[in-house]
């Protein structure tokens, strides 16, 4: 967990990493690094479903979804899709859904062809498959953040730094879609209380303000910029505090919102 939680925070920090150190221990001068940057506690979408299951049952099924249609041509549109496939894939294995696993592993590597990094998913997505069907959820869940894992180092070793942003918040939108959207008919103060994430927006509305125009300029990133302001309102409150419902509510509609707008041809 130790070196899952370095990696990202070395990823999201730009850091540059080659595709085949990925899996290789982290270095001190690694270390030293993640302690003197800026780390952000980037939640995967594993970690905010799983943080969700402790205020209850929730009923997994209800919350998948049809996977987005027909094909994007926008690199950036690709990448918050893919990222909110992957977040999808943590929702199926939380439903212990097999079937609805191999679809998303099927539309994961389809959306990363787009972004010249499926030949890296091949034999991860034939584990995934594998483990769905012999009802392996455990080793799935750790199959699924492996598989993040490569797509964004392959990314990072095609200079595509900025694409592994679009990726974490494609993942990061889809896993707040699904906690908000269940808090917000199941509120609990003490469930609310996994929204506070006001680093993590702010982290994301930095990244998206630094990058190229020719890469920001477009109506999709544009809406999901204006989102991100809107939600960061809602996720800011007092570590002591909470997010009232009517806040759960009016997040789950951005969140949705903002999904709806990426997956969107």
């Amino acid at each position: 967990m130790l070196r899952r939680s370095l990696l990202l925070a070395l990823l999201v920090c730009g850091t540059t990493l080659h595709a085949q150190d990925a899996t290789a221990p982290l270095t001190k001068e690694e270390i030293a690094l993640v302690a003197r940057g800026e780390v952000i506690s980037m939640p995967m979408p594993g970690e905010l479903f799983a943080a969700l299951s402790k205020q209850g049952k929730p009923d997994w099924s209800a919350m998948l979804r049809k996977s987005p249609a027909g094909s994007f041509t926008s690199r950036q549109q690709i990448a918050l899709n893919l990222g909110a496939l992957i977040a999808d894939g943590y929702l199926a294995v939380e439903a212990q859904d097999s079937q609805q696993v191999k679809n998303v592993s099927k539309d994961i590597k389809g959306m990363a062809k787009g972004l010249g990094v499926e030949q890296d998913l091949i034999n991860r997505g034939n584990s995934i498959i594998e483990f769905a069907q012999s009802g392996k959820w455990d080793a799935l869940k750790e199959e699924l953040e492996a598989t993040q894992n490569e797509v964004v180092t392959a990314m990072i070793a095609h200079h595509d730094q900025d694409l592994v942003t679009f990726v974490t918040l494609g993942g990061w939108l889809r896993g707040t879609e699904v906690v908000s959207g269940f808090l917000a008919t199941h509120y609990t103060e003490s469930g609310a209380r996994v929204l506070r994430q006001p680093a993590v927006v702010d982290h994301f509305i930095q990244q998206l303000a630094m990058m190229p125009k020719k890469l920001t300029d477009t109506n999709v990133v544009s809406a999901i910029r204006t989102a991100l302001f809107e939600i960061k309102k809602l996720v800011a409150f007092s570590t002591t505090g909470t997010s009232s419902v009517d806040d759960v509510k009016k997040l789950a509609e951005l969140a949705a919102s903002a999904v709806k707008t990426i997956s969107t041809k």
